[in-house]
């Protein structure tokens, strides 16, 4: 991201870029992998080191227009409802962040990842990998045409199920400036009984939800769902902690 670490926010000490009573905690009872992987000790916010304030820095002609339409892949097209995931990476002030790498990764229409260890009987899209990236503009926006993923079981509880969602990750100048969340649809009714959403604070849950828009949606083609992710402040989004990276 453009400018010094502190002004693009993503590596600052946490105390100076949250308000701690919304933050996500490391271990969640109801969360159970959690209590196998959560530190015992408070985590300590290290200082930087040369390498880890210089590159590497991603050339724009790395990232192409392909990577960011996911329902194109090997020759076809995805099959399921296609969207439209956009909105703006900011600062704590408002201000846009230019330049931020932007990757998503997620399941596809029947709620299954291309990944080995995968194995939920729903089957696999051909011309699906779930994978997507962009660089932010001027004004810090980004956009990805998609579709939307499926719920899929997960095997925390009795008929667990995990809502609908896209993983987000986001890179700064170098590769350990990096912030992960999920993004979440309006009116899951698996919101209820999902551990990962309802571990983060009440208050700040509405800022993992995305909004749908009419107005972006594309006339008959695809529905629209604007999200802006807050780097830091009192409008933070909610992100993993460095412990806490559920790739589920």
């Amino acid at each position: 991201m453009t400018g010094t670490t502190s002004e693009s926010g993503l590596h600052l000490p946490r105390y100076l870029r949250e308000d701690a009573s919304l933050r996500t905690p490391v271990g969640f009872p109801d969360y159970k992998s959690t209590g196998l992987r959560a530190p015992l000790r408070t985590p300590v916010d290290l200082p930087h080191r040369l390498t880890e304030l210089t590159g590497p820095v991603l050339g724009e002609d790395r990232i192409t227009a392909q990577d960011a339409d996911l329902t194109l892949r090997n020759g076809g097209e995805a099959v399921g409802q296609r969207i439209l995931v956009y909105g703006r990476v900011l600062d704590s002030d408002g201000r846009p962040v230019p330049d931020a790498l932007v990757e998503v990764w997620q399941a596809n229409a029947g709620g299954r990842y291309r990944h080995v260890v995968d194995v939920f009987p729903a089957p696999l899209d051909p011309h699906f990998d779930g994978l997507g990236r962009v660089v932010t503009d001027s004004l810090g926006r980004y956009e990805f045409m998609t579709i939307k993923p499926g719920a899929y079981p997960w095997g925390n509880h009795h008929n667990a199920w995990r809502p609908a969602h896209i993983h987000f990750s986001l890179f700064g100048r170098a590769f350990t400036q990096r912030l992960v969340t999920q993004m979440y649809f309006p009116d899951d009714p698996l919101f209820g009984q999902d551990p990962i959403f309802n571990s983060i604070p009440p208050a700040a849950r509405h800022r993992a939800i995305s909004s749908f828009s009419l107005e972006r949606t594309v006339d008959n083609w695809a529905l629209a769902f604007e999200w802006n992710i807050v780097l830091r402040g009192k409008d933070e989004t909610p992100f993993e902690t460095e412990d806490d990276g559920d790739v589920a």
